[in-house]
């Protein structure tokens, strides 16, 4: 008898897994409709899953062998649900949902799914890097709406700064491409974040970026106090950096209003916990300069 059982066999068709981009097979992570939880539809191995990811409902292969979080189980019907509306939704040879009616069901279909897991499982440890990537697609797709989950912000001529955020750390990135330096963007990070630890580092490729870090959110409420600063602070940039641009976002915004769908988890606060303090657009005080 050994001491140790050996490899796990659990088979993990069922399961709502919850993955990094790194888990990807075929590498094409990082885009702002996934939100890194997923329904394994096949599962024998861990290290072969074919899975639906529960954003943008598209098909993942993924190698979860390195690293497996279980967050939840469907049921067998909803399984069988869900394979039939992926079957009916064509896709395009990226396998990206292709706008159709039968897409837009099944992305419909596999969000609420999402919510309602996320919903009965609370906030933890586990839960919280989901939610903050939920909540900062919200902010790309107000400040920025593009393919990448990350906003970017023309600091200087021929300079960029492409902003993403660690989901794990909850620190904001700010990978600086061009020839410029970046001691201008440093400055605007230290007074639009004041009082919030800014350290300088370097993006794979050896590429400049500062790290601005927010603490690790305690609870719902806590994690949505600090999108919305994150929010803030993004626009506080883009207003200082591209005045055009911001005045735009800023009609838009006045139009439809801003994303909020962890908003949607948190209508029902618990005792001691209370909504996070917002501040109307108005006393915001962005001024376009």
């Amino acid at each position: 008898m050994a001491d140790v059982p050996g490899v796990c066999e659990l088979p993990l068709t069922r399961a709502v897994v919850q993955y990094r981009d790194a888990h990807e097979l075929d590498r094409t992570g990082g885009r702002l409709r996934d939100i890194g939880i997923a329904v394994a539809l096949e599962g024998r191995f861990a290290s072969s899953v074919r899975a639906i990811d529960l954003g943008s409902a598209d098909t993942k292969f993924l190698d979860l062998s390195s690293e497996l979080v279980v967050l939840d189980w469907v049921y067998e019907p909803t399984l069988a649900h869900l394979r039939r509306l992926a079957g009916a939704a064509p896709t395009s040879r990226k396998g990206a949902s292709d706008g159709t009616e039968a897409a837009r069901q099944l992305e419909r279909y596999c969000f609420d799914l999402a919510l309602r897991v996320l919903e009965r499982k609370g906030f933890t440890p586990l839960t919280r890097p989901t939610l903050l990537r939920i909540g900062y697609r919200d902010l790309c797709k107000d400040l920025d709406l593009h393919e990448s989950a990350t906003v970017r912000i023309a600091t200087e001529p021929g300079e960029l700064a492409r902003v993403h955020l660690d989901y794990d750390a909850n620190a904001l990135v700010f990978a600086m491409s061009g020839p410029g330096s970046g001691c201008v963007l440093e400055g605007a990070l230290r007074e639009v974040f004041a009082g919030l630890p800014l350290s300088r580092a370097q993006e794979r490729g050896g590429a400049p970026a500062y790290r601005v870090r927010f603490g690790v959110p305690l609870d719902l409420a806590d994690a949505r106090r600090s999108l919305h600063r994150m929010r803030h602070g993004l626009g506080h940039l883009v207003a200082r950096f591209e005045p055009e641009r911001y005045r735009t976002l800023d009609r838009l915004t006045a139009a439809f209003g801003e994303r909020e769908t962890l908003g949607r988890l948190d209508r029902r606060p618990t005792a001691g916990s209370r909504e996070p303090d917002v501040p109307a657009p108005s006393a915001l005080g962005m001024s376009v300069h």
